[in-house]
């Protein structure tokens, strides 16, 4: 698990590479999806966080350009490519006007943590932890950089939706994509999972810290109470120049209660 790969970033605390041993578990083979959800919502009432809160954050040029005046509240000072937008939820991923009827088999988005959480216990599950996120991704390869190899596109090939271009300008979308994609728009890794990096960055059961060392662990979860949740696998906005954390290995955090158009989750039932 982790890795000393150079041009990690020091502060997210990937390394370094140390042994981990996993009890069996299962994972979803897909995150879960706009249907998947609606289906709990439909069942249990569950309003998300972004709901009650009534906005969630939006990528700037996923808005109708003539009506960001309208639909932006404000925007996030260090990034300003995040717009707050009133409205925004995972029914309505770019706020009043859009919708997922069309988007059934995308990664349902604008859930917190907390919203995960309620989800997986619904469905008799529960979130990854780390290990067990990162074990799944890697697909039985041991310390490559993505779920299938060191290369990216190996052969001129794009395997997950991730950012091409100048960010967060320009977006060539030669992966096919400008946003959220099916979740079966690439290929699976080696245990037959989709997904697992790039789309839509992806909830762990873990508080995020990064005091790691090489010992040897067995189940690791994490410390028991923290500030920040960890996510895990990258979005449609990371790249190479600004978030190159569609690596395995690669790893960030979010406050349990967060929610935006590029963050989702799957579930893992321990065995």
């Amino acid at each position: 698990m982790g890795t000393d790969y150079a041009h990690a970033f020091p502060a997210d605390g990937e390394g370094p590479v140390r042994p981990v041993t996993l009890s069996p578990f299962r994972i979803d083979t897909f995150p879960v999806t706009n249907r998947d959800f609606a289906a709990f919502v439909g069942e249990t009432g569950y309003r998300t966080e972004s709901e009650n809160f009534a906005w969630s954050f939006v990528f700037w040029m996923h808005l109708p350009p003539d009506r960001l005046d309208e639909l932006v509240e404000d925007t996030v000072a260090a990034a300003p490519w995040w717009c707050k937008v009133a409205g925004a939820d995972w029914r309505h991923p770019e706020g009043p006007g859009s919708h997922v009827k069309d988007r059934q088999d995308h990664p349902v988005v604008h859930v917190s943590w907390n919203d995960a959480a309620a989800y997986a216990a619904w469905a008799g599950k529960s979130l990854p932890t780390e290990a067990q996120w990162e074990y799944a991704a890697r697909g039985g390869l041991e310390q490559k950089l993505y779920p299938w190899g060191d290369e990216l596109t190996p052969g001129g090939k794009h395997l997950c939706n991730i950012w091409q271009g100048q960010f967060p300008r320009v977006d060539t979308a030669e992966d096919g994509f400008a946003g959220a994609c099916a979740v079966n728009s690439f290929p699976p890794n080696g245990f037959g999972l989709y997904s697992m990096t790039g789309n839509v960055w992806e909830w762990c059961a873990d508080w995020f810290h990064t005091g790691f060392d090489a010992r040897p662990r067995r189940d690791p979860a994490g410390p028991s109470q923290g500030q920040a949740k960890v996510m895990k696998g990258g979005s449609f906005l990371c790249h190479a120049s600004y978030c190159n954390r569609y690596r395995v290995a690669a790893r960030t955090s979010n406050t349990p209660d967060s929610a935006a158009s590029n963050i989702g989750f799957r579930c893992v039932v321990n065995l």
